[in-house]
């Protein structure tokens, strides 16, 4: 191999190495009970909220129509 091909191959290795690099996976705090708890709290509050909003949708929806004189 000439000097001209041994750099190609070089810069191509190089090239390939810094494709394979990657983050070392993050490593998961502990959970304890209590935080998960509150965190599950916090989920089924929201989920009530959208539910209870999308109820009040339909009902003014409904009202909407009902109060609308028929032609």
């Amino acid at each position: 191999m000439n000097r001209k091909q041994k750099m190609i191959k070089l810069s191509a290795k190089r090239a390939k190495a810094r494709l394979n690099k990657h983050t070392p996976p993050t490593i998961k705090k502990y959970v304890s009970k209590a935080e998960r708890a509150e965190q599950q709290a916090k989920l089924a509050a929201e989920e009530l909220a959208k539910q209870d909003e999308a109820a009040t949708e339909v009902d003014a929806i409904a009202s909407d129509t009902d109060s609308a004189p028929a032609s």
